[in-house]
């Protein structure tokens, strides 16, 4: 029970880290005694609310615990040189835990804290929050489709462990307890541009 509340303490913990600074943004963006509030402004704040409701219900009211295993770094070797991508590592040994529920309209809302092995072999954090739409295209409802994204916080060690904020599109394909789930980061050439994937095994 000790481990399950640190673990659920620092995960909300960055999830929300991870968002004040640009809700911070939003707000010093516009004047308050402007009397005419801009399209954006109204627009943002009802943005962060949802956003807000979502992960404190799911932090509230999460029905499943999730083991996340992360089990592949892969970099694009469209945009690598052949001799960065031989010394990189694409084995992401490590794991997680999670809470998680399905909302009303049937998609998939989750907390999680992992730590694995990163390119260079160094262990690398990352906490947030992850959001899905489901489908389930299959006469079998157990079988499930998702896209999304995942807002976080992350730390690398060639950056010397500075937390680093991040929202990336999640895509995942599950049936019934057990998800293949992945992201992709963008970045340039020799930079970035990495598929991770990882298992989350629900219960």
């Amino acid at each position: 029970m000790f481990y399950k509340k640190i673990t659920r303490d620092l995960s909300f913990t960055v999830v929300l880290a991870c968002c004040v600074p640009a809700f911070a943004a939003n707000n010093s963006a516009y004047p308050t005694d402007d009397p005419k509030p801009s399209q954006k402004e109204s627009i943002f704040p009802g943005i962060w609310s949802d956003f807000k409701d979502k992960v404190s219900t799911t932090w509230n009211d999460s029905d499943s615990q999730d083991l996340y295993l992360p089990v592949i770094t892969w970099h694009n070797r469209l945009t690598y040189d052949k001799e960065k991508t031989d010394k990189y590592n694409e084995r992401p040994w490590g794991g997680g835990y999670g809470i998680s529920r399905y909302d009303e309209k049937g998609n998939w809302n989750g907390i999680y804290l992992m730590a694995f092995k990163d390119s260079h072999n160094k262990w690398e954090p990352i906490g947030g929050y992850g959001w899905e739409k489901i489908w389930t295209p299959a006469e079998d409802k157990n079988f499930r489709l998702g896209l999304g994204y995942t807002a976080a916080v992350t730390a690398r060690d060639d950056y010397k462990y500075i937390p680093i904020p991040i929202v990336l599109p999640l895509a995942s394909i599950g049936y019934n307890k057990l998800t293949f789930q992945a992201t992709y980061i963008p970045g340039t050439y020799n930079n970035g541009n990495v598929f991770f994937a990882w298992l989350r095994y629900q219960f």
